[in-house]
């Protein structure tokens, strides 16, 4: 009789029970609304008042927040402005989370955890605090992520930067875009020779490697990774080309009239623009002018050209004008100084770290060839080649824009003569060159004939550099490239 009621009981029990959906949930247990049940495989209907327990999956994940981590040089605020993933993707560690601008720099900032991303803080174009949560990331708990963990900030990545990462107890160095070539093409990093300093993999050693597990049969490439111009803008015909240059075109920009007055803030490069230059204009300044016949420098490069191009390097006249300041600065080291605050002391500079004023959607911005005194001019066109890039994508990094200590500013690619440039400090000395025109001069014999004629621009802190100085390495400057073969003589 006992055995009987418990069958009972038993079977009342189960006819309680029901089939509900089961769906993902942070929470263990919560109520549900069905529409219907199924008691003992019948449907029924329920009520709007009736609740019953839902039962759901319990999440076995961690959510950790990913803040932004110190940036360096005092940088306390970034502009995101791009999110390379979204809620709901899968990251793994040194995959690329966005890309910040600070008034220094472009930076990209990279994971330090797998998980899935579960909330971005920030829309693009609006400013994240070092310190303050950038993304919020789902993280396997039994990895023992501790919630202390969190707070211990990734160290964000410009693209000149090397990053880290131990494999098979040694470390690898390469840059992030040459570790996601690496995930793209499933290469492990262990497995290839880097062939840059340090051993660092270098975008040419993945491509060996693939080469290698291929077969196939890869050109040399130069020491930069460039792309040759396309031959399209080479068939042009030179009457066309001169006609292109003479007229300016228009940039074609939407234009709304609103009639309301828009306010701003001033962000990235612009706001650097304002300190450099207001602490700038505390410099006395003075100016110094003069012309160039580059008739010869013209020649020249029209030869070496096609070379240069074959060798996947653009060829323009700028590596030659730094070459040439270096080899000037080598002369009078004293333009390629510093000044300290309290003006007490100057440093002379052992690096020539030649800026390059560049004009490009973010504003003005001045990153540097560094130690051009020990680089030829095929490497000088490389490395501006890759400047130029970068300054156009708005992917230059701290270290290309930092540690300058002289600079040249070419307006003349816009269609300047004469400037009067401003000092970048803590340098002492900056260049601004016109661009280059056809104008009649006399030789000595007394006749006329057809010159290439640059104007230049000087402008020197009188603090410590006088005129004559000045004057004197500009026309040192001015022999190498009026002469371009007499510096066969000095180049090392």
């Amino acid at each position: 009789m006992a055995a009987v009621t418990a069958l009972r009981s038993s079977c009342r029990a189960m006819g309680r029970l029901v089939c509900i959906h089961r769906v993902r949930s942070c929470s263990s247990v919560r109520f549900g609304k069905p529409k219907y049940v199924c008691v003992l495989g019948t449907p029924l209907q329920l009520s709007q008042q009736q609740r019953l327990f839902r039962a759901s999956a319990v999440s076995c994940g961690q959510i950790v927040q990913f803040k932004l981590s110190d940036i360096g040089e005092g940088i306390t605020e970034v502009t995101v402005k791009e999110w390379y993933i979204k809620e709901g993707d899968s990251v793994s560690q040194f995959d690329s989370i966005c890309e910040v601008q600070s008034d220094k720099a472009s930076v990209t900032i990279t994971s330090r955890y797998d998980g899935i991303i579960r909330k971005l803080h920030y829309n693009i174009d609006e400013i994240a605090y070092v310190g303050k949560p950038l993304v919020d990331i789902e993280i396997d708990a039994s990895k023992g992520v501790s919630p202390e963990e969190d707070v211990v900030e990734t160290p964000p990545m410009s693209h000149e930067e090397h990053t880290h990462q131990e494999i098979k107890g040694h470390k690898t160095l390469a840059t992030p875009a040459v570790r996601r070539l690496a995930m793209e093409n499933n290469i492990k990093l262990s497995e290839v020779v880097g062939t840059g300093k340090d051993n660092r993999i270098l975008k040419e050693d993945i491509l060996n490697y693939l080469a290698k597990q291929t077969g196939a049969i890869l050109p040399p490439s130069p020491k930069a990774e460039i792309i040759p111009p396309s031959p399209k803008s080479e068939t042009m015909p030179a009457a066309a080309k001169d006609k292109a240059r003479k007229i300016p075109i228009p940039v074609p920009r939407p234009i709304v009239f609103s009639g309301k007055d828009k306010t701003e803030p001033i962000t990235g490069f612009h706001k650097a623009m304002v300190k450099t230059m207001s602490a700038a204009l505390k410099i006395p300044h003075f100016g110094y002018c003069d012309e160039i016949d580059l008739t010869h420098l013209v020649q020249l490069r029209e030869e070496l050209k096609p070379l240069a191009q074959s060798r996947g390097v653009k060829l323009s006249f700028m590596p030659f004008f730094i070459k040439a300041a270096s080899l000037g600065l080598l002369q009078y080291p004293i333009l390629n100084a510093s000044l300290d605050e309290s003006c007490q002391n100057v440093t002379y500079k052992a690096s020539h770290n030649i800026g390059v004023a560049m004009d490009t959607e973010q504003g003005l911005i001045v990153p540097n060839v560094k130690n051009v005194q020990v680089c030829s001019v095929f490497e000088i066109a490389s490395e501006l080649n890759r400047l130029q890039s970068l300054g156009s994508a708005g992917q230059l990094g701290t270290n290309d824009l930092s540690g300058g200590t002289f600079t040249l500013s070419n307006i003349g690619t816009i269609g300047g003569t004469y400037a009067k440039p401003v000092i970048l400090p803590p340098e002492v000395a900056i260049g601004a060159l016109g661009k280059i025109q056809i104008l009649p001069r006399f030789n000595g014999k007394g006749e006329v004939f057809k010159a290439q004629i640059m104007n230049v621009s000087w402008s020197a802190d009188h603090r410590i550099i006088d005129g004559a100085t000045m004057a004197r390495f500009s026309n040192l400057w001015k022999s190498y490239l009026e002469n371009p073969a007499s510096m066969l003589l000095d180049l090392k």
